[in-house]
């Protein structure tokens, strides 16, 4: 073989810039959620030990794990008791930039698909990070500093295998040396601390209700996913306040749609103080749920299907609907999830199709409001009876010849309530005008001796008094 012959081509530099990776990849996040990603990392732990523990139960699968994070102007930390990572998984995949092994927890109901979550919010964070984990198997320890951070040639890290300051099996990420807008947002001069508790309430709301304890800086995370009413337990024929349910198992995802009322109906003063901005409404709209966490919380936009097709927009006198979507797959890859793992891939396909029955879901109590809107008095009465349950527990309960198969599109079976409809024979109308407030002040006094009576409670006695005498 000739030299010539023996020559390689000429090439050109392709390798990747560290600064990239530190610098840009962050970007498209913000810090809330590069924390809730390293919080996610404690949920996968969790679910890997549920998967092999069969002590754990189906309603509780979380029941005794926990998280806890803590920050200040200068230090963040995060630390679980969820399993740990084997030091075999971390010396080859868990420190990469981006997944290589697709079948790393191929049978484990998670939502990281790329592998970067960790790794990005450590360099959203700080320059300085130190990881320690303890399985029940071996412990490693490893620092990321600045100046590997800064290293285009270093991309090998130090693992210092068998040391590891945790005594249970579990995992501790703290960073120091934060970025100088990280430690601003972190201080007391910001409201970062409230928003990021707002956020996992929402967020992991459905993994709090599964027993998962979450404290940030101290303090225990409630959950505010709402449960729906159920008024026959036994999904009788009678007609009764119920949700509107759709589920189906294909392809290897589960999906159930969950739509019904998590409060009784409001009344004309309710609605007009929810327009006033004074009483809350966030728990209203539809909430999307990917292997436990929530990706959209109680949406009410044309992204859930409000104001598409013949549902209506979101109004005030939809106050008392809500829903919950889930969809979960062994395959995190087939979830309808941005790489945030907070977002929807509203173009999915399975989204799509799932869309028209959320939709179905909502125009049904759209319309039944509608029915009893004409009805305010009878009304009052009408959910008395009615039990707020949990959505995920509505959706295992409805009996299989109580339910109607779907033939179309994906397929799947389908419960549409038999919801009670007010009187016919006597229709109600509503009667509605305005007033001074302070006429409205001066009447509520001379009628029931106290001026701060609602206006609405005025108007129906004065009516009843007028009805009254008209009536001899």
């Amino acid at each position: 073989m000739s030299s010539s012959a023996a020559t390689l081509p000429p090439t050109v530099n392709a390798f990747p810039a560290k600064t990239f990776f530190v610098n840009m990849l962050i970007r498209d996040i913000d810090l809330k959620d590069a924390i809730l990603d390293l919080l996610d990392n404690c949920l996968d732990g969790a679910m890997r030990l549920h998967s092999t523990t069969s002590s754990a139960s189906l309603d509780m699968p979380y029941a005794n794990r926990w998280a806890e994070i803590t920050f200040n102007k200068s230090h963040f930390s995060i630390k679980d008791n969820c399993g740990g990572i084997p030091v075999g998984l971390a010396q080859e995949s868990a420190f990469r930039m981006g997944r290589i092994d697709k079948e790393i927890d191929k049978d484990i109901q998670t939502v990281g698909v790329y592998g970067i979550g960790m790794k990005r919010a450590i360099f959203k964070l700080g320059r300085d990070a130190h990881i320690q984990s303890t399985t029940s198997s071996d412990k490693f320890t490893v620092k990321i500093n600045k100046a590997w951070m800064e290293d285009d040639q270093a991309w090998k890290i130090p693992i210092l295998i068998g040391q590891s300051d945790l005594q249970d099996p579990g995992t501790h990420i703290s960073v120091t040396e934060l970025r100088n807008e990280v430690g601003r947002l972190f201080s007391n001069e910001t409201d970062f601390e409230t928003e990021l508790k707002k956020a996992i309430s929402a967020y992991y709301g459905l993994i709090i209700e599964k027993g998962f304890t979450v404290r940030v800086n101290g303090e225990t995370i409630q959950s505010t996913l709402t449960g729906l009413l159920v008024e026959n337990a036994d999904f009788g024929s009678s007609a009764g306040i119920m949700p509107y349910i759709y589920h189906v198992e294909k392809d290897g995802i589960e999906v159930s749609v969950v739509i019904g009322f998590y409060r009784n109906l409001p009344d004309e003063n309710e609605e007009e103080e929810v327009l006033a901005g004074r009483p809350s409404s966030d728990q209203a709209g539809v909430t999307i749920v990917c292997n436990d966490r929530v990706v959209v919380y109680a949406d009410k936009t044309r992204i859930t299907g409000w104001g598409e097709s013949t549902v209506p927009q979101y109004h005030t006198q939809f106050v008392s609907i809500a829903g919950l979507v889930s969809f979960h797959a062994t395959n995190a890859s087939l979830l309808p999830v941005t790489t945030t793992k907070r977002g929807l891939d509203g173009n999915s396909q399975l989204y799509l199709e799932v869309k028209e029955y959320i939709r179905e879901g909502l125009k049904f109590f759209t319309d039944f409001t509608n029915k009893w809107k004409r009805s305010p008095q009878e009304r009052q009465n009408l959910q008395s009876q009615a039990k707020a349950v949990m959505p995920t527990r509505i959706a295992l309960s409805v009996p299989e010849d109580k339910q109607s198969r779907v033939n179309k599109g994906m397929g799947g079976w389908k419960f549409k309530p038999q919801l009670p409809l007010p009187r016919e024979e006597d229709p109600l109308r509503q009667i509605r005008f305005s007033r001074l407030q302070s006429d409205i002040t001066v009447v509520a006094q001379y009628l029931f001796d106290n001026p701060s009576v609602a206006a609405g409670e005025v108007g129906n006695k004065c009516f009843d008094d007028v009805l009254r005498k008209a009536s001899k």
